[in-house]
């Protein structure tokens, strides 16, 4: 520690203190502030939306709804940043969604497979799509962003064509009643699936040698295979896992509404990915992470609620998300550049 960053001071008898300067306690103070700022604003969005229409907006109804109803989403954006912190994109993950419902509807509907036998075969079907996604990229040496382009377009064909471009009804009334809709503290199960899946994820990313190894290889990919990382086998994994996040995420959302849809998934994918670079600017400040991804998604969900309260038509959730998504990049780039700057100016 420098000496413009410290006072040295002499006690009675003889021991030598350290105190910290005002400085340092300002980075401490601003370090905080970034880390929660999104939280922050998130209260103050409730307040305003709240003081406009208190009688409909500040509801048990309300919040319940949104935390349950948008519960795919924050699952879906869960599983796009165990890619994303690789520093690889999955741009097929909403397809993979579409199709991985699908199949189970498929099995459990037109072939009466059982709801739990259903689901898991639609979770290692987006898993296989997810490590589908890694051969490609892996082997033939193409970008992730190009790669899964070209097959979140060939698994939305896919998906018109296995159901005929319509929607699957009739599937198993457990799947709806018990397993996704079924309320605790009135919210309904499908919220604490997410809230689950984002604890998990915290405890991998911050306490495991994997998580470490995620986030190694996104910040240096070179470097970490002359570390001894077996880089490819990340970036596999973390493609396949990825693609089961989107099938579970498939599997609530069908929960949600009762029925399977060949299109309906695919307007998750630009909410998920403003989550996920919005959650990188708070909590892990320049770091993918969960907690800070889900309460992004809570965060998005609550302007577009208000907003539609206010009455305000549909089509500002697009724009909504689309600039939450340019800001969040440019934000998460801003506050890890100061974080840097914060670090080498403190030792």
């Amino acid at each position: 520690m420098s000496a413009s960053d410290s006072l040295a001071t002499q006690s009675n008898n003889g021991e030598v203190k350290i105190k910290k300067s005002s400085t340092s306690k300002n980075y401490a103070r601003m370090d905080l502030l970034e880390r929660v700022w999104l939280l922050i604003v998130w209260a103050i969005v409730i307040a305003i939306f709240g003081g406009l229409r208190p009688h409909t907006f500040l509801t048990v109804t309300t919040f319940s709804g949104m935390f349950g109803l948008n519960s795919t989403l924050a699952i879906l954006a869960l599983g796009l940043i165990i890619v994303l912190r690789v520093g690889e994109f999955d741009l097929s993950i909403a397809a993979n969604l579409v199709v991985s419902s699908e199949v189970m509807g498929i099995l459990n509907v037109n072939h009466h497979v059982s709801l739990l036998f259903s689901m898991i075969i639609a979770v290692l079907v987006g898993g296989a799509i997810g490590a589908f996604n890694a051969l490609i990229i892996l082997k033939l040496r193409i970008d992730s962003f190009i790669a899964t382009l070209g097959m979140g377009s060939v698994l939305s064909g896919i998906g018109l064509w296995i159901t005929g471009g319509t929607s699957l009804t009739g599937l198993s009334q457990a799947l709806v009643n018990d397993v996704v809709i079924r309320r605790l503290f009135g919210i309904s199960y499908e919220f604490y699936y997410a809230l689950v899946l984002m604890m998990v994820l915290w405890y991998i990313f911050r306490y495991t040698a994997i998580g470490r190894r995620l986030l190694f290889v996104g910040k240096n990919r070179e470097v970490a295979r002359l570390s001894g990382v077996r880089v490819s086998r990340i970036r596999f994994g973390a493609f396949t896992v990825a693609g089961m996040f989107g099938a579970v995420a498939g599997i609530v959302y069908s929960g949600t509404s009762g029925t399977t849809n060949p299109s309906a998934g695919l307007v998750y994918l630009l909410p998920a990915y403003a989550a996920a670079f919005l959650g990188a600017t708070c909590i892990d400040i320049g770091d993918f992470n969960p907690i800070g991804t889900v309460s992004a998604v809570f965060f998005l969900v609550t302007g577009v609620q208000g907003l539609a309260m206010l009455g305000v038509g549909n089509f500002v959730q697009d724009i909504f998300y689309g600039v939450a998504l340019i800001l969040s990049v440019a934000g998460s780039q801003y506050l890890a550049r100061s974080k840097a700057r914060r670090v080498i100016s403190t030792e």
